[in-house]
């Protein structure tokens, strides 16, 4: 995707006012200009501020000033320059404005010579600033590796090319966005992973008609999928571990990691996908089967349990003795529908207000905020403690997986549940049972062709097996 089209003139003083019509380093601090007479060459250099080590920059400078001979205007003279007097590794010879663009306000050093015709020089000194690689808050494991991918993208790279120390890795760079022209690595192993699907892929982000992508992944994600908005169901899983990318690309995925953003996509992406977790790989087999069956009822148990106990009271005169204890002892001075849905509300409240508290406090907030508001609430009579102990479940069960997108797409289906059956008895629940698994079965993935229910839709056994049980270990 150019911007800026065009190609750089062999006159010197042109495509140094051309680059500075475009880049107005008087207008902006921290784009520097450097111009230089060095033997009988004039000479420009750009570059960022904040983006280069001084130290860096120094020892290219150093080095410059001792130079005698730039050339005299041939066509590999800039080439020639290059590979006999500039000590960086990452050097490249160029005549093409949007890439001198490009660079610059990536980071990199361009220089320019009069000796050079129409080429310039872009040099790679850059360092961007990261923190440290430490373990995903939201993605802990309680064995395994503590690494996490970080903002900066070469770093997420490097991270997976440590892990698979093969050639078939390929790491394709791409790059979206009319304003932000932010930084995308696709990577995927050749001869496992559906060509055809990631030149589908690629083209779709090199297409994407966005002003940026400011907000990395989430920003692509949108760009990508633009329909369907309806339906609550994420789309792409997204991860913060290195080896679970690692993993999902050597059995034949493909992982999208976009600059700025600490959370690589991985494609494609079905319902069972987001029910995995690491901790499952790095159990024996038998105890990563159990937590995985485990999760996987405890999770869909999130969306029916709530609306059909609440069904159940709606018809307690009909209830056999044995399933009498569900009947609310204490109501409550508030109808029960109206209370899950206000504890519904609260639950989210709580949420927010941890958030956003600081974080010496959030925990305690959160702990102590929830226990003082339904003690009290029961107290006062607006709620009964049943409940609060049908809600409390559904609040807990809700973190057995870690993706917020899907725990909040299970909890729009249980409160059009709930209130489809509040308003319509057993016709409501059935109706709310076959609009969640409507909603599930049309969610399309981002290349349009695997079902959201795959293996379950089409059906693959063995692939059905190893989503459900952990048949053996992986890598």
């Amino acid at each position: 995707m150019e911007i800026y089209k065009g190609k750089l003139t062999e006159n010197f003083e042109d495509n140094i006012n051309l680059i500075e019509g475009i880049l107005h380093p008087n207008d902006n601090f921290d784009i520097i200009r450097k111009p230089m007479k060095i033997a009988d060459a004039n000479i420009m250099m750009y570059y960022i501020d904040g983006f280069i080590k001084a130290e860096s920059l120094q020892k290219l400078l150093t080095y410059v000033i001792s130079v005698k001979d730039f050339g005299n205007g041939e066509e590999n003279a800039a080439q020639n320059f290059a590979d006999m007097h500039i000590p960086s590794a990452e050097v490249d010879v160029t005549d093409s404005i949007d890439n001198i663009i490009l660079m610059v306000m990536s980071g990199c050093t361009v220089f320019f010579c009069d000796k050079f015709g129409s080429k310039a020089l872009i040099i790679d000194l850059r360092t961007y600033e990261s923190r440290g690689t430490e373990e995903p808050e939201n993605d802990k494991v309680m064995r395994g590796s503590r690494d996490g991918f970080v903002e900066t993208m070469i770093f997420n790279t490097s991270m997976i090319r440590r892990r698979i120390r093969s050639p078939e890795l390929t790491v394709k760079y791409l790059n979206a966005g009319r304003s932000s022209r932010t930084d995308i690595a696709v990577c995927y192993m050749k001869g496992r992973a559906d060509q055809a699907y990631v030149n589908e892929l690629c083209k779709k982000i090199e297409n994407l008609d966005t002003d940026s992508l400011v907000f990395g992944h989430r920003s692509m994600a949108e760009s990508l999928m633009k329909t369907g908005w309806y339906n609550p169901y994420p789309k792409i899983r997204t991860t913060e571990r290195p080896d679970a990318a690692a993993a999902t690309i050597l059995e034949g995925g493909i992982v999208v990691i976009c600059d700025n953003s600490p959370e690589a996509m991985i494609f494609p992406t079905s319902l069972f996908d987001f029910l995995q977790e690491t901790d499952d790989y790095y159990f024996p087999p038998l105890t990563g089967t159990y937590l995985r069956i485990l999760r996987h009822i405890i999770f869909w148990m999130t969306i029916f349990a709530v609306p059909l106990w609440y069904l159940a009271l709606m018809h307690e005169d009909i209830l056999p003795q044995w399933l009498q204890f569900v009947v609310p002892a204490d109501p409550g001075m508030l109808p029960i529908f109206a209370q899950l849905i206000i504890t519904e509300f609260a639950l989210d409240g709580l949420k927010l207000a941890s958030l956003n508290t600081p974080s010496v406090l959030s925990n305690s907030l959160s702990v102590v905020g929830g226990l003082l508001l339904g003690d009290f609430a029961v107290t006062v009579g607006w709620l009964s403690p049943d409940v609060i102990l049908y809600m409390s479940f559904v609040a807990i069960a809700n973190f057995t997986q870690s993706n917020y997108e899907l725990g909040y797409a299970f909890k729009y289906m249980r409160v059009i549940t709930l209130i489809l059956t509040a308003l319509f008895d057993w016709i409501g629940f059935a109706t709310g049972v076959i609009i969640t698994i409507t909603l599930t079965a049309i969610n399309k993935t981002v290349n349009g062709k695997r079902s959201y229910l795959y293996p379950l839709i089409p059906w693959n056994g063995h692939a059905m097996a190893r989503l459900l049980f952990r048949l053996k270990k992986r890598y």
